[in-house]
């Protein structure tokens, strides 16, 4: 359980203006990537739904449909996505993360 001095520091970073600001570009951040793969996976739903002719058409002569690699094109869309976002967290949040603490004694 937090005492009164780490109670303080906590109030003191979440009223800090550069805290707020990180916190709400982050969070912007991650709501676009998420909408990314939410709308690619409906996107794929909907194919399924509507065109299971065109997931189902074979690659060339071989037995695997065109669905496979578009199946697997969004499971490697959601790990690069990932990717961008700890990049981009290790890049700028955590680094202007410890700045705020440090800028309050943290």
């Amino acid at each position: 359980m937090p005492g009164v001095r780490e109670e303080a520091l906590i109030a003191a970073i979440a009223a800090d203006p550069e805290y707020q600001a990180l916190v709400r570009r982050r969070a912007r951040l991650g709501w676009w990537l998420t909408a990314l793969v939410f709308c690619a996976f409906v996107g794929y739903l909907l194919l399924i739904a509507f065109d299971k002719a065109l997931l189902g058409t074979p690659i060339g002569t071989g037995v695997t449909s065109i669905g496979i690699p578009i199946g697997l094109g969004l499971i490697l869309l959601a790990i690069a996505l990932t990717g961008i976002y700890v990049a981009q967290a290790n890049r700028h949040y955590d680094a202007r993360m410890v700045a705020i603490l440090k800028d309050h004694g943290a």
